[in-house]
């Protein structure tokens, strides 16, 4: 069984850079969803209803699990849905061991 190789990546999420552990074949993904999530969560902070980058997140967050859930059963995106899930919380569980080791840069 072959081991991955973890490597940081530079990802910006609200114009705030942050720096997390990422196998090299999953890096594309990682800074896709990290351009993704900093879509969303520039959405939310423009309509100026949401204050605090803690809570723009959330709301974010709340809104892409909305996004996956309503993929309907029987339109053969179930499988994809269920992949992404998968994603999601890989990258939620690397982002948060960054954090949470004090890797977070900011600009």
């Amino acid at each position: 069984m072959s081991r991955e190789v973890a490597m940081p990546v530079t990802v910006h999420i609200l114009e705030k850079e942050y720096r997390v552990a990422c196998a090299e074949q999953e890096k594309d993904a990682l800074v896709a969803a990290a351009h993704y999530l900093s879509g969303k969560m520039k959405e939310i902070r423009d309509t100026g209803k949401v204050v605090g980058l803690e809570r723009i997140a959330v709301m974010a967050a709340l809104n892409i699990a909305h996004e996956l859930l309503q993929q309907k059963p029987g339109t053969g995106k179930e499988n994809n849905t269920q992949a992404w899930a998968g994603k999601v919380r890989a990258l939620h569980d690397k982002i948060e061991t960054a954090l949470s080791r004090g890797k977070q840069l900011e600009i």
